[in-house]
């Protein structure tokens, strides 16, 4: 048991921050994620883009919404951290359970109010991640059933991002109709496909790096067999970027960039197929980073990708 930890409660709080919810890094991948899917709502119904209030509330409840989710995590994974993982902050006694899961509940009215201020029907969307978010934290009440699949504890656990993705375009579309545009469940889709590939991505782990009691796809399949499995995730949200790209009238534009993107994350874990090093395992969750931060660049700015290339050709 390490020694109580002295410092601030502020202190203390950056210090959780910087390890399990870098702040900088977030904001950077969720604005770019929340901007691209307000965009594309508008892109794909034929609108302008709304003012910056939409960009605004879709931006602080998301960040709220992924800290809550980190907490929740900390909750479900709790008794396993404690027995394999004492160095994380909570089993260090860095912060307690109780002032990250406060934090993450007192944080919940401030989310509440930004969305009813902004538009009060949006709090109709919000409540139904809140809902998926409380099953996820209970593991659904079969927590020992989905252990033992990990596919399927896979794909209900990622069912959130398209539900976050359901607010977030909400905030432009819920002001002018009661149901959203209908090519946007391909964007929709995109999210769940990109959540598999972000938590496939920080799960493929070199051998040497295998830990008892942690979960890795590359544990549970092999390295070879789960880099396959990421790979298929990726060409999943390949099609499904297109299929945004041509619902927008810009499917050569985002085909061609988004099959550039395709080969360098190819590339990337065919190499990491051949040797799972340690140096490959953290090239994977950066391409994963990457891969998705791409997506929802080219999804939601292809229209003005478009007409800066046209202005450099012309």
């Amino acid at each position: 048991m390490s020694a109580p930890d002295t410092r601030s409660l502020a202190a203390r709080l950056w210090t959780y921050q910087a390890e399990r919810f870098p702040l900088a890094k977030t904001a950077t991948l969720l604005a770019c994620f929340t901007s691209a899917s307000v965009n594309a709502s508008a892109h794909l119904a034929g609108r302008p883009l709304p003012g910056w209030g939409a960009y605004a509330v879709a931006f602080l409840v998301t960040l709220i919404l992924f800290f809550q989710l980190r907490a929740a995590d900390e909750v479900k994974d709790g008794d396993d951290d404690a027995k394999y993982r004492p160095e994380r902050p909570i089993p260090r006694g860095l912060v307690s359970l109780r002032l990250i899961v406060g934090l993450g509940v007192a944080l919940a009215p401030i989310a509440a109010l930004a969305a009813f201020v902004y538009h009060p029907p949006l709090l109709g969307v919000l409540a139904l991640v809140w809902l998926w978010l409380g099953l996820m934290s209970a593991e659904f009440f079969v927590p020992e059933w989905l252990k033992a699949r990990p596919l399927v504890y896979l794909v209900s656990h990622m069912a959130i991002m398209p539900l976050i993705d359901l607010f977030v375009t909400a905030t432009e579309w819920l002001p002018h109709a009661a149901h959203p545009p209908a090519a946007l469940w391909f964007f929709l889709a995109l999210s769940f496909a990109n959540g598999c590939v972000i938590e496939f991505g920080r799960k493929l782990w070199a051998p040497q790096n295998e830990r008892v009691g942690v979960e890795t796809y590359s544990g549970l399949y092999g390295p070879r067999r789960a880099g396959a499995m990421w790979l298929g995730a990726v060409c999943l949200a390949y099609v499904l970027l297109v299929g945004v790209g041509v619902a927008s009238g810009h499917g050569v534009l985002v085909a061609t960039l988004g099959a550039a993107m395709l080969a360098y994350a190819a590339r990337a874990v065919l190499a990491y197929r051949a040797a799972p090093t340690p140096q490959a395992q953290a090239r994977m969750d950066v391409v994963a980073g990457l891969w998705v931060f791409g997506c929802y660049a080219l999804a939601g700015y292809a229209p003005l990708l478009a007409r800066l290339f046209a202005k450099v050709m012309g």
